[in-house]
């Protein structure tokens, strides 16, 4: 049976080793959340693969936006919005006879669906496609404020939003978490269909 003095000495060894294993507990638990929400860096040049995953916090020279700042954008100086979510394709392992009907698009009301056009290589269709519209849509004014989305973890929304930044357009905004931070808001949407003109879905990389 232990003395009064060895239960106090072994209440304290115990009480050392249980907030040395807390220590440590803490400390993995801290690596984890730090290595959980460590940025993920940009690329020199576009993201060319693996379209949805995670994306960085922020793109070097736009501003990065939440839907309530958008709507707000959209309100007060009347920003173009342009959505590059791809286009529901017919699969082609469907018999030709099968009838197909494709989702409806909802988007961002009054936003410019440019599908296909968010891909790290476009073809010169395709950015043919992407230029005329965006011009349009600004009426050539490359100071008029321009958003970009997607959806979450998409990285179109950037590399469409970095690619109006080498044109020269200099109030580009990318909404990060795009059409679904919208949904989250409770916002209305719209049935978006695909601006007109010739476009490829994917260019060879």
């Amino acid at each position: 049976m232990l003395k009064d003095d060895d239960s106090a000495r072994y209440d304290r060894v115990r009480g050392s080793q249980l907030g040395r294993w807390l220590s440590i507990f803490a400390l993995a638990l801290n690596f984890c959340v730090d290595t959980a929400l460590a940025e993920v860096s940009q690329p020199d040049g576009y993201r060319m693969e693996f379209y949805d995953a995670e994306v960085p916090a922020a793109l070097d020279g736009a501003g990065t936006i939440t839907a309530v700042e958008l709507k707000q954008l959209q309100d007060s100086a009347g920003a173009v919005v342009i959505d590059v979510i791809p286009e529901h394709r017919r699969p082609g392992v469907l018999p030709e006879n099968q009838i197909w009907f494709p989702v409806d698009h909802k988007g961002v009301p009054g936003a410019i669906w440019l599908p296909d056009t968010g891909y790290g290589v476009l073809s010169d269709i395709t950015e043919k496609y992407f230029k005329h519209h965006l011009s349009a849509a600004t009426g050539g004014d490359k100071d008029r404020h321009v958003v970009f989305y997607c959806r979450t973890d998409c990285w179109m929304s950037w590399n469409a939003a970095k690619r109006a930044l080498g044109y020269g357009y200099s109030n580009v905004h990318w909404f990060r978490n795009g059409i679904d931070d919208w949904f989250f808001e409770g916002y209305e949407f719209e049935v978006l269909t695909p601006a007109e003109g010739q476009r490829q879905a994917r260019a060879a990389e």
